[in-house]
């Protein structure tokens, strides 16, 4: 683990925070190797994460056949030939079995197996039928309206590769191999926290000076996006001895715990104090905004995340760094978040030496270009900043702003949030 106090660390800027990168890949480093597998329905497999790679053993498609209802001809000898004789018509699982001779054609229809010798299929607009005659206008060219036999898949090719999040395109492609069922890692087990006994659950009238939890209600939600099993523990009062009974507990039924709130600086310390007895965390700093408290370590060998108690610094901290440690954990390795470059609209201000985490909305102007604006106030307690959203705007540390015209890195939400 990371040094808690950060002293005397090289990887910290000169305000003492840790850049988000460097944090990430401390991280990153700490957490435990995928969960086990299990056999699911082809059915119920969307949004898993596929454990082993999938070969397939059969060609897709498994014939030659005709990408258009039309007529098949022999292109290559038939090249000078006026008119064809039809010999016969052939249904999508059916086939003619005879060789195509010179001058023949056989009427075809979309996904019917090409007949012996024919490479070419005619389309039927721009045929002219009379009697069992067929004639063509227009240019013809060879090979055209045929899909060849493995085109899309090859027999013994890698058709889907371990660390694959399944998406509905997925399934008909597997579907398409003839599979019933798929090796994938078993769903992470995430316990969620709130803290603070100003935090008060729904369906009671809400007291002076307290607000409503929130933040249990957006993490449940993007862990569910993620494909997780939530075990929601509720709103933890602060007494340090229930804090690390319900800290333990949760170890031991789940996979990865978060709380939110109790890790910013002159907050009280019940959690913190809690969390120095029950397991091994460390107290960061982070150069970003927002989101700059940040808790990281494992209680009971499982990774705990202490979050802020601002909800849009909750959500921001969850996508930059909860995110990509469940998707590890989950075995989908090769992920990556999507970042892309817009024009700003307007000045956008940041500071240096942090990162920071605009909420914005991304367009196609009038002139076809990517463009982005923020959505207004940026406080991290004004979560209806990010429900007006479309995406985060990353401005780095170097920059104090960007001007409008200027192009920026943007976040797009996307399938998360």
């Amino acid at each position: 683990m990371a040094d808690s106090c950060g002293c005397f660390d090289p990887k910290l800027n000169q305000g003492g925070m840790l850049p988000v990168a460097e944090g990430l890949k401390r991280i990153l480093a700490e957490l435990p190797v995928a969960p086990g597998i299990e056999q699911v329905p082809l059915v119920a497999a969307a949004q898993r994460i596929l454990a082993q790679d999938q070969r397939s053993s059969v060609n897709v498609p498994a014939n030659t056949n005709s990408a258009m209802d039309g007529f098949a001809i022999r292109y290559q000898l038939d090249a000078e030939q006026s008119s064809f004789a039809v010999v016969a018509e052939v249904l999508a699982g059916g086939a003619y079995r005879a060789e195509l001779k010179v001058g023949e054609a056989v009427r075809i229809m979309t996904g019917a197996a090409m007949p012996v010798g024919a490479d070419t299929v005619i389309p039927v607009e721009v045929s002219e039928l009379a009697g069992d005659q067929v004639s063509f206008c227009g240019s013809i060219k060879p090979g055209q309206n045929v899909r060849m036999a493995g085109e899309d898949i090859a027999a013994g090719s890698v058709a889907l590769s371990a660390g694959t999040r399944i998406k509905p395109q997925m399934l008909g492609l597997l579907a398409s191999l003839g599979l019933a069922e798929l090796p994938v890692y078993r769903q992470l087990r995430v316990a969620i926290f709130s803290t603070g006994d100003e935090v008060v659950a729904q369906g009671q009238e809400l007291p002076e000076n307290c607000i409503y939890d929130t933040n249990r209600y957006s993490l449940s939600g993007l862990l569910q996006r993620l494909g997780c099993q939530v075990i929601d523990l509720g709103i933890l009062e602060d007494n340090q001895t229930t804090m690390e009974q319900a800290l333990t507990d949760a170890a031991e039924q789940a996979d990865m715990i978060i709380t939110s709130g109790g890790v910013s600086m002159g907050e009280a310390d019940y959690i913190k104090a809690a969390l120095a007895n029950v397991g091994e965390v460390d107290f960061w700093r982070i150069a970003m905004r927002p989101g700059r408290p940040l808790a990281f370590g494992k209680i009971g060998g499982k990774p705990f995340f202490g979050l802020p108690g601002n909800p849009v610094a909750v959500m921001v901290t969850f996508l930059q760094f909860v995110q990509p440690a469940l998707r590890q954990m989950m075995g989908e390795t090769s992920w990556q978040p999507q970042r892309i470059v817009a024009k700003a609209e307007e000045r956008l201000r940041s500071r240096e030496g942090r990162t920071d985490y605009s909420r914005g909305v991304y367009r196609i102007n009038e002139q076809g270009e990517l463009t982005v604006r923020s959505t207004g106030q940026q406080g991290s307690g004004i979560l209806s900043s990010m429900v007006n959203a479309n995406c985060l705007i990353e401005i780095a540390d170097p920059f104090s702003s960007i001007e409008a015209g200027e192009t920026v890195t943007i976040q797009p939400f996307g399938d998360l949030v």
